[in-house]
C-alpha cells in the first residue's frame, strides 16, 4: 500500500487530527453527566474533564442516617459519575478519530 502525498501529508493529517481532538476535549469540558445512588438521594454531576461539578444530598438522608452509609452513597455516586464522564469522552473522541484507538488521547 502506497501513501499519497508522502510523509509531509501524513504529518499534516496527524496535526489536523490532533487539533480536532484538542478542540473536542475543550468542548467536552462544558458537557456534564449525572449519576446517583441510594434511590436518587445522592446525585453527583461530573463534566467531560472528569471533574465534579456538583453534589446534591437529599436533606432527609442526613436526618437520622448513619454517617458511614451517607459517605458510602457519596463515593458510589461520585465513582459512577466519573465513569460516565470517561465513557462520554471516549465515545466522543472515537467519533473524531473515526474509531481509531490512539494511545494517550484521553
Amino acid at each position: 500500500m502506497q501513501f499519497r502525498g508522502g510523509m509531509s501529508e501524513l504529518m499534516r493529517q496527524a496535526s489536523r487530527l490532533q487539533r480536532k481532538i484538542e478542540l473536542r476535549k475543550q468542548e467536552l469540558k462544558a458537557e456534564t453527566v449525572e449519576a446517583s445512588s441510594g434511590n436518587d438521594q445522592v446525585k453527583v454531576v461530573a463534566n467531560g474533564a472528569r471533574e465534579l461539578v456538583s453534589v446534591v444530598i437529599a436533606p432527609e438522608l442526613l436526618q437520622g442516617e448513619d454517617l458511614s452509609m451517607v459517605q458510602d452513597l457519596i463515593v458510589a455516586a461520585t465513582n459512577a459519575a466519573l465513569t460516565k464522564a470517561q465513557e462520554m469522552v471516549d465515545k466522543e473522541l472515537e467519533k473524531v478519530t473515526g474509531g481509531m484507538k490512539i494511545p494517550g488521547i484521553t
